[in-house]
């Protein structure tokens, strides 16, 4: 195998596990694996954090290529990227099958189900 397609292969791999290992990172992604596309304001307000917080979260998950996003307005909506490599689709799927039924996944997810005026209902201010 050519070093440059291996040596990016383990980059690309590197990149994805780092984006994982952080909680909040782990968090918004496997509420957008279970939703698909969330609203900042969606994120911010089911992990009770500052919209800033998140956005730079995001913003780091957007860089690395494992989130897409589309403004709606004065909204920005994130999805996980379809074109990711499908170990890592699979890595993401299976992580939210073992996660479901535990914290503080299961409070993140009551949380979002409970919110008021929801983007595509009203949305957020």
């Amino acid at each position: 195998m050519d070093w440059r397609i291996l040596s990016t292969m383990l980059n690309e791999t590197d990149s994805f596990f780092k984006m994982l290992a952080d909680s909040t990172r782990l968090r918004c992604l496997m509420l957008m694996q279970a939703e698909g596309e969330l609203c900042v304001c969606e994120l911010t307000h089911a992990l009770n954090l500052s919209q800033p917080k998140i956005s730079r979260h995001l913003a780091h998950l957007r860089e690395a290529g494992i989130l897409v996003a589309r403004r709606h307005g004065t909204w920005m909506n994130y999805r996980i990227n379809p074109a990711l490599q499908a170990w890592a689709l699979n890595i993401l799927q299976t992580t939210l099958d073992g996660v479901r039924k535990t914290e503080p996944f299961i409070s993140d997810q009551k949380i979002l189900d409970t919110m008021a005026d929801r983007p595509g209902k009203a949305c957020c201010a």
